[in-house]
């Protein structure tokens, strides 16, 4: 390639990727809400979840968004993740629209007569109302215009006699595995297999490449999105990790059988175009077999799914997660009343043990030590997995003993919910503690926040020595906590601390007192001795 028919290149690439960008913004702000809809009520089949996928990803031509979309309703409880699975797929043959765009209006398009009075219109609309849905939609608008703007100069790059692809030419599956490679790394290098994909349609349209080495160029910017995925899964949730790896799967999979099955495939174009009259262009040909093969991925994966969304939910899992997993429930368990007792038991203390831990260490923010543990975020889970148990239990007949005591390590576990759910709100008068300075008041709140933690220790069942408290101490918390109380409303009063500190310590303090009374009375449910007495 010369240096004038690289330069272009260069910059259509660029203002193919601008474009994209461009549209992709301004489609998803625009139809954001719709977004969210379709994905969250249209997902309780297979094939709703397929069709979901693939027309908000049309609709907004960004898999991405749709995958970061879809995990986001994952990790609400929105969606299972072998629903979202479907989600996912269907994204993958949505982005095939990116490809008919190009070969359907692309190449067709004049910039003086379309591109450029659309990028001037969408321009305007943005800057009359860039804060509204008017001015997404001009976004968008203009990203159309900039991206087949960025299309007439890659057909001016590949005419003529500057670009020479003789190099990957070759003998049978040769040439088809040199053009796989480049298409994988063409994706890689600009992190976008819609830029890839255009070029490769521009250069078939142009004749510089012929259809089945073309077609495996489609092929490897298919494989080549797996790498962005990766990239993307770094550090991310293992929601996301799932997803990634689903993706790279799906990917690497249809891209295999593509190749495997390449002369097949195009045979199937050329039938499918003939049969519905499409236009006789290599452009237009590589646009549906772009979309079949994705197709064919999605084929090859209805019997795999099920097992391919158990087998990921094993893995990428946090420390969260395995928390949030009971460790003495199970269904065999659940048929013996008796050992269900003893089970629920043993897994109610290690649900104590998170809850009062997270109160405990959020407590400790106050004083500037310690931090929340990270299984308390699995709270919620655990505490439906052993409702799920004790449904089970209920359903078998068991003595008045036993019932009596499944009915009291119930309340232990409601105790405990409580103190998990109060955390939060023990937290929030962390920095209006720091804003005290030194002061007597400052020295009160942190003695009570000190005598706190050591009352919670106490109380929590995976330290020693666990035991409920006293009278005694008792005593001694509630009378510290009312002078405390009495203090800080005190100096709000005075003015010595402004009127928001005072109402987040005082609510700070009163969610600390219930916390201690709340696993006060679990612990003296959980050990018979305190119970009887």
């Amino acid at each position: 390639m010369d240096s004038t028919a690289l330069n272009v290149l260069l910059g259509g690439i660029g203002l193919f990727l601008l474009g994209m960008v461009l549209m992709t913004d301004g489609l998803k702000t625009a139809a954001g809400p719709a977004l969210s809809r379709i994905l969250a009520s249209s997902t309780q089949t297979r094939l709703r979840g397929l069709f979901s996928g693939i027309a908000v990803t049309a609709l907004v031509q960004s898999s991405s968004a749709v995958t970061v979309a879809t995990i986001g309703f994952v990790n609400a409880g929105l969606l299972t993740f072998g629903q979202s699975l479907w989600v996912i797929f269907g994204a993958n043959v949505g982005t095939t629209m990116t490809g008919w765009l190009v070969a359907l209006i692309g190449f067709k398009i004049k910039v003086e007569v379309a591109a450029l009075p659309m990028i001037g219109l969408g321009m305007a609309l943005r800057v009359s109302g860039a804060d509204t849905r008017r001015g997404a939609a001009g976004t968008a608008l203009a990203g159309f215009g900039v991206l087949f703007l960025g299309i007439g100069f890659l057909q001016q790059a590949f005419s003529g006699e500057g670009f020479d692809l003789s190099g990957l030419s070759g003998e049978g599956y040769r040439s088809v595995l040199s053009l796989l490679l480049a298409g994988v790394l063409m994706t890689v290098i600009m992190q976008s297999s819609s830029a890839a994909l255009a070029i490769v349609l521009t250069l078939a349209e142009a004749g510089a490449l012929p259809l089945q080495e073309a077609a495996a160029a489609v092929i490897g910017a298919n494989i080549g999105t797996t790498v962005t995925a990766l990239i993307a899964a770094i550090g991310a949730t293992p929601n996301a990790r799932r997803a990634a790896a689903a993706h790279v799967l799906f990917n690497t999979l249809t891209g295999v059988a593509a190749i495997a099955l390449l002369p097949l495939l195009i045979g199937v174009v050329d039938l499918v175009q003939t049969s519905f009259a499409l236009a006789a262009s290599p452009a237009i040909s590589l646009a549906l077999f772009h979309t079949v093969f994705n197709l064919l991925g999605v084929i090859l994966m209805w019997p795999l799914a099920t097992r391919l969304a158990a087998f990921l939910q094993h893995r990428f899992r946090s420390r969260e997660e395995d928390a949030g997993q009971p460790r003495f429930l199970d269904r065999n368990v659940a048929s013996v009343p008796s050992l269900a007792a003893d089970a629920l038991r043993r897994e109610l203390t290690r649900f104590g043990g998170i809850a009062i831990g997270a109160v405990w260490s959020r407590n400790g923010l106050l004083t500037g030590a310690g931090s929340r543990p990270e299984g308390a975020v699995a709270l919620p889970a655990l505490a439906r997995a052993i409702a799920e148990f004790v449904t089970q239990v209920s359903r078998a007949s068991m003595a008045d003993k036993t019932a009596q005591n499944m009915t009291k390590l119930l309340r232990v576990q409601r105790y405990y919910e409580t103190c998990g759910e109060l955390a939060p709100e023990i937290a929030t008068g962390g920095s209006a503690v720091a804003a005290l300075g030194y002061s007597p008041l400052h020295e009160a709140v942190l003695a009570m926040a000190t005598e706190a933690d050591t009352l919670l220790l106490q109380l929590n069942p995976d330290t020693e020595p666990f035991a409920p408290l006293d009278e005694a101490q008792l005593l001694k918390f509630e009378s510290d906590y009312q002078q405390l109380k009495s203090a800080i409303l005190s100096a709000g009063a005075r003015g010595e601390i402004d009127i928001d500190s005072m109402e987040s310590l005082t609510r700070s303090f009163s969610a600390l007192r219930r916390v201690i009374d709340q696993g006060n009375k679990a612990a003296r449910l959980l050990i018979p001795e305190s119970a009887d007495g």
